[in-house]
């Protein structure tokens, strides 16, 4: 019998890999198949219940370049030895993202985290908005480090608005680094409990990992990269649009925020809310709202941002 495959990709390389390394790896597991490749066009030739063997396995690597920057020979590998490909934290959002520094899982804690994370992998942007300690941050870097790791991202961009919570930048000591280091240090806490330090440095001092005032987004495209816009409350429309239309190719963005804390001085010139009322019917868009039943740091937290809430 004889079989072939049509690539719906533009770019063959992306599924076949350079010079057919990963076709070849993938043939090695059908040595009674006679195998080409040549442009988007996968020839076969031998059994009828091996070509439809052949064409199952195949569907599953092309579905995994969708969720994957690259492909690599270890996916092959992983794919024939019934090793997971996400399945379960892709539809349930339950299962482990990453471990820490010192082995300690991390997996979604509540429902809304469990729904976030299973947006992330079913939309190119995700919001996610709710009173602090709920985990949308963290959670959102977890995903990114994930991303890193399993080598479908090239680079992770964390950026927060520079505003002034009721302080001075300029009677901060220290260069503008120094000065702008404390308002994106809960970025640094975050990656440091899943990177080791050195690693982390090496991929901060590489571009790898870039983390940044959200001014230092303008006019750039960000291409392979998992992108995150922490403390999106305090940003105006300009501020989220400009971020927002910083997408490129094969990226990721998730924005979080929490509604209830703004720091500009107009608290009605947030443009989060409004942000996501005009992007929230299109595709590829998904937002989570998370309250205070969904805090995961100490109990008193959520009796804190009742009380808070009340009182406003």
């Amino acid at each position: 019998m004889k079989k072939s495959i049509l690539l719906d990709t533009p770019d063959p390389v992306e599924i076949l890999g350079p010079g057919n390394k990963i076709l070849n790896e993938f043939c090695t597991y059908f040595p009674s198949l006679e195998v080409t490749g040549k442009g988007n066009e996968i020839s076969l030739e031998g059994e009828q219940s091996q070509i439809d063997d052949f064409e199952k396995k195949f569907a599953e690597l092309v579905s995994l370049r969708k969720r994957k920057l690259n492909l690599t020979v270890y996916d092959v590998e992983d794919l024939f030895a019934g090793r997971s490909l996400q399945p379960a934290l892709a539809t349930q959002g339950n299962a482990v993202i990453v471990h820490t520094n010192e082995g300690k899982a991390i997996r979604a804690r509540n429902a809304n985290q469990q729904k976030m994370v299973k947006a992330y992998f079913s939309n190119d942007l995700v919001f996610a908005v709710g009173p602090a300690g709920t985990g949308k941050t963290y959670i959102a870097i977890a995903l990114a480090v994930r991303a890193l790791k399993n080598r479908e991202i090239k680079r992770i961009i964390l950026t927060r608005p520079a505003v002034e919570a009721g302080e001075r930048l300029g009677f901060l000591p220290g260069d503008l680094k120094d000065k702008l280091d404390p308002y994106l240090q809960p970025l640094y806490d975050a990656l440091g409990d899943m990177i080791p330090a050195k690693k982390l440095q090496d991929f901060i001092a590489g571009g790898t990992i870039q983390i940044a005032p959200l001014a230092y987004m303008r006019g750039r495209t960000l291409d392979g990269a998992c992108v995150i816009l922490d403390e999106a409350q305090n940003t105006n429309m300009g501020q989220l649009k400009m971020f927002l239309t910083r997408m490129g190719t094969n990226a990721k963005f998730i924005v979080t925020g929490d509604a209830t804390q703004i720091d500009l001085p107009h608290k009605e010139d947030s443009g989060l809310l409004k942000g996501i009322s005009l992007v929230k019917d299109l595709k590829g868009v998904e937002t989570i709202f998370f309250d205070d039943r969904d805090i995961v740091r100490h109990p008193l937290v959520s009796k804190i941002v009742k009380a808070f809430d009340a009182a406003d």
